[in-house]
């Protein structure tokens, strides 16, 4: 089974995945309330503020690590004959792991420091945060991904 980068490297393939993530990650900020909710929109908007299409550039540039970092899981879920979206929701603990072992190697290297802040101020209550967002993560890349 092809990995899940060599899935997107066609630059037409790539565009739609980098906009259903896009969409995907406005809907899961949105969702989310109370206290933790008015932080991660907060910091939301200070990343998006950034400059225009900074969100999207984002996205674009942890792409392939990101696709590199659930490829495992992917491949496992094909391998068990299970349906892609729900094998990633099932291991939820191990997709955050691996999503935010991509971003922690990321944010030491920003050069921007309101980033870099954001980051450390929403790192803390990340994991539990990527994974709730799992059922929308497993859903895009069963979109995306052969099965």
């Amino acid at each position: 089974m092809p990995t899940l980068p060599e899935q997107v490297a066609d630059a037409d393939k790539r565009r739609k995945v980098i906009d259903d993530a896009c969409t995907v990650l406005d809907e899961e900020v949105a969702s989310k309330g109370g206290l933790t909710g008015i932080a991660i929109k907060g910091a939301y908007k200070v990343v998006q503020g950034v400059k225009p299409g900074f969100v999207r550039e984002a996205v674009d540039g942890l792409l392939d690590d990101f696709l590199t970092a659930i490829d495992p899981i992917y491949q496992e879920a094909v391998e068990k004959k299970r349906p892609v979206g729900s094998y990633i929701n099932d291991n939820a603990a191990r997709v955050a792991d691996a999503l935010l072992a991509v971003t922690d190697r990321k944010a030491e290297r920003a050069k921007r420091a309101v980033i870099k802040s954001a980051y450390e101020k929403l790192r803390p209550m990340a994991k539990k945060q990527v994974e709730a967002a799992c059922p929308r993560v497993g859903a895009l890349v069963e979109r995306h991904a052969a099965a």
